[in-house]
């Protein structure tokens, strides 16, 4: 921007919303403040899962008793990218954490297995009248189920070194098709 340019950058309200979720969730792990950031009808839903809930009732439960409660403690977010639309926010991370709890909205389940994990994700957040009326969340069950020792190696699944080549993408890939050819 020129020094005469008139335009003013402006955050996007959707980001602050977002982020304003986000900050609830993880850092305060407060149900009633987050479900004040989302739609009366919200819709979360952990796709590869089928976890998640449909309404607000539904939402309260899910946060407060399979989610926010469920939270491992060294639980890190790793930006990897964001896309702003002008009623979407789709953010690519990576998280990483130890399996030190259950963890139904992950793993539901299945015990503490006090492996670490690392998976990338991605959330795509839709947004009503300034408030989430729905968030979409991808990642990868096999990566995760290997890494926590619910299936072995011999299968087609990589597993942390998902997450490690979205942050550091010149790691090598192709090893599962090189695997397969010997």
């Amino acid at each position: 921007m020129t020094q005469n340019d008139d335009r003013k950058v402006r955050p996007n309200a959707s980001v602050e919303v977002w982020d304003t979720h986000l900050r609830t969730e993880f850092a305060e792990k407060d149900p009633e403040a987050t479900l004040r950031t989302m739609t009366a009808t919200p819709r979360v839903n952990l796709v590869p899962l089928m976890v998640g809930a449909s309404n607000l009732d539904e939402m309260r439960t899910f946060y407060s008793r399979h989610f926010l409660n469920q939270l491992p403690p060294d639980l890190e977010s790793i930006p990897v990218s964001r896309t702003v639309g002008e009623d979407r926010v789709v953010d690519e991370m990576v998280l990483r954490f130890t399996h030190s709890i259950q963890m139904d909205w992950l793993l539901p389940g299945v015990p503490p297995t006090h492996r670490r994990i690392e998976v990338p994700l991605v959330a795509i957040i839709q947004f009503e009248d300034g408030k989430i009326a729905q968030e979409t969340i991808y990642f990868d069950t096999g990566t995760v189920m290997l890494q926590v020792g619910l299936i072995d190696g011999s299968l087609p699944v990589r597993g942390a070194e998902c997450a490690r080549q979205v942050l550091d993408p010149v790691q090598p890939m192709n090893e599962l098709i090189r695997r397969a050819q010997r």
